[in-house]
């Protein structure tokens, strides 16, 4: 059965790739701008499913699961959980809004929120869509580390605008939940879906 990846994220290529699983890669074209109304949770779960039907409306008759995921970054305003001031941090679109959305997250909580859905393809389709949340505290790093870290270029494709896993920048100081959720997506629980449709990993 093949397995198809809807992401060009190298790290979930990594994370798959520990777990491991054989698979390629396609990368969906779909519209993620966040519908108006939209709870945030809701966002990020519908992308992870048209992402992932994206890629099964290429595919032919054969067999096949296909994973896809998408991350948030929220900074709610209680730091506890997603309330009516929550907002969503996504990918910098330049230097200045990477250094905003960093120093706005130093020193201080937020989550991470990755939904994935697995799609097994046939006559009967299986589809699996979840989310699991990490508390994420940030350290009382620098403006000149912050200025060092743009200019590596490492934020700029990242939701939040930083890798957890950057051992330079190192910008997280203690997590709650999920490591590999921060990374790219939960493991454990992809790995669950995975088997629950079959899928042998």
């Amino acid at each position: 059965m093949r397995l198809i990846l809807a992401s060009s994220s190298p790290r979930r290529q990594q994370l798959l790739t520990e777990m491991g699983a054989t698979f390629d890669i396609i990368k969906p074209d779909i519209d993620e701008s966040q519908h108006a109304g939209e709870a945030l949770l809701d966002h990020v779960q519908r992308l992870s499913r048209e992402k992932a039907q994206a890629v099964v409306d290429q595919l032919n008759d054969d067999p096949t699961v296909v994973i896809s995921a998408d991350t948030i970054v929220v900074l709610a305003a209680d730091t506890i959980g997603i309330d009516a001031e929550g907002e969503l941090l996504g990918k910098p679109i330049d230097a200045d809004d990477a250094r905003a959305m960093l120093n706005r997250l130093r020193n201080r909580g937020h989550h991470v929120y990755t939904a994935f859905t697995v799609y097994k393809t046939g006559v009967t389709p299986q589809i699996i869509t979840q989310y699991v949340g990490t508390k994420v505290i940030m350290r009382d790093y620098s403006d000149e580390e912050i200025d060092a870290y743009i200019a590596s270029g490492d934020p700029f494709d990242k939701a939040g605008s930083y890798a957890i896993q950057n051992e330079d920048f190192h910008p997280v100081a203690r997590i709650e939940g999920s490591y590999d959720n921060v990374v790219g997506f939960p493991v454990k629980e992809v790995r669950q879906a995975l088997l629950d449709v079959g899928y042998p990993i």
